[in-house]
C-alpha cells in the first residue's frame, strides 16, 4: 500500500449535495451558511474516514468549447445556481485557505477533467476520487479510486465499479455512449439501458466489436436503434472521454495536508455563526507537527 493517499473532492458538487441536505441556516444578518456548513461537516468526515496525506478540492472552471461545439445542448438542461448558493462559493474557498487545504482548478476545465488528470498522475499513491459522479469510474484502477462523498461504504476498486456497472473500467465510456446521460444532458440510444449496453459490451468485447458484428445482436429494434445512432454514439465517446492530460505532474509540496491555521478557523466559525464547529475546534486535540513542505516549482490554482 503506497505511503501517500491523495484524496480528491468535487467541491462544486459537494457543495450542492449539502446545499439541499440542510435547510434554514443562516447569520443573523441572513448570509446563508448551511451549503458551508454541510461541507465542512463532509470534508470532515472524509479526513477521519480515508486519513489522506495529501488533499485538493477540485473546482469547475468553465465548460471546454471541444465539448460545446460536439453538442451545443451539453449540460445546458441545468437550472442556474440559487443565489443563495452561489454566495457560499467564497465561504467555502476561504475555510479551505484557513485549513491549509488545496483548491486546484483549470481554467476552462471542468472538475471531472482536472481530477482525472490529478489522479492519472499521482502514480506513487493511492489517489481517492469523492465523487458521485459515474464519468469518473472511468478512470479507476490499481491505483485510482472512488469513494462516497459522504464517506459511507467503502472504496471502489475495479472490481467493484465491473460489478456496479457491469463492464470494467476501460468500458465506462463505452457503456455511457450508448445509455446517454441524463444529467449531462447527452442523449443515447433510445431504448438501450444499463443493463443493455453492459450485455453488449461484454458479448462483443467493445463497441468496435459491436459495430463489426450490428447483425448479430438479438432484437430488431435494439440493431435498428443502433444503425441509426451510431453517429451520435461516436460524438458520445468523445463528449464523455475525460482528459487526462491537464497537468504534467502531480505537486505532491503543493497538495500536502497540514495543521490548519485554528486562530484564523475560530475567527471564521465565530463570524459565520457556526458556534458547534467552533465548539468542536476549541475541544479537539492539538495536531501533531509537521515538517515545512518543500517549496513548490509549479504553479497551482491554490490560495
Amino acid at each position: 500500500m503506497s505511503a501517500k493517499t491523495l484524496l480528491l473532492m468535487d467541491g462544486a458538487a459537494m457543495a450542492y449535495r449539502a446545499f439541499y441536505a440542510i435547510q434554514n441556516l443562516s447569520t443573523q444578518a441572513g448570509q446563508p451558511t448551511n451549503a458551508v456548513f454541510g461541507f465542512i461537516r463532509m470534508a470532515r468526515q472524509l479526513a477521519v474516514r480515508w486519513k489522506p496525506t495529501h488533499w485538493a478540492v477540485v473546482f469547475d472552471a468553465g465548460l471546454p468549447a471541444t465539448r460545446m461545439n460536439l453538442l451545443p445542448s451539453y449540460k445546458q438542461q441545468r437550472e442556474k445556481m440559487p443565489d443563495a448558493l452561489r454566495s457560499q462559493f467564497p465561504l467555502i474557498e476561504e475555510f479551505l485557505q484557513r485549513s491549509h487545504i488545496a483548491a486546484f482548478r483549470v481554467e476552462g476545465q471542468e472538475a471531472d477533467d482536472a481530477m482525472a488528470s490529478l489522479a492519472a498522475h499521482a502514480e506513487d499513491a493511492e489517489a481517492l476520487l469523492a465523487t458521485s459522479d459515474k464519468d469518473l469510474f472511468q478512470i479507476v484502477s490499481d491505483h485510482v479510486a472512488i469513494v462516497s462523498p459522504t464517506a459511507a461504504g467503502g472504496r471502489m476498486g475495479p472490481a467493484e465499479v465491473h460489478e456496479k456497472m457491469g463492464v470494467p473500467p476501460h468500458r465506462i465510456v463505452e457503456l455511457l455512449a450508448l445509455t446517454g446521460d441524463a444529467v449531462d444532458n447527452i442523449p443515447g440510444v433510445p431504448g438501450v439501458g444499463p443493463k443493455t449496453a453492459a450485455k453488449l459490451l461484454m458479448e462483443f468485447e467493445s463497441l468496435a466489436g459491436l459495430w463489426s458484428h450490428l447483425a448479430a445482436v438479438t432484437g430488431e429494434k435494439t440493431r435498428a436503434a443502433l444503425a441509426a445512432h451510431r453517429a451520435d454514439v461516436e460524438r458520445n465517446v468523445q463528449l464523455i472521454q475525460l482528459r487526462t492530460d491537464l497537468v504534467e505532474r502531480v505537486d505532491w509540496a503543493a497538495l500536502c495536508l497540514q495543521p490548519p491555521d485554528t486562530a484564523a478557523l475560530r475567527e471564521y466559525f465565530q463570524t459565520l455563526e457556526l458556534h458547534s464547529m467552533a465548539r468542536e475546534l476549541e475541544e479537539a486535540p492539538p495536531p501533531p507537527p509537521k515538517p515545512a513542505p518543500p517549496k513548490s516549482d509549479v504553479q497551482m490554482n491554490l490560495f
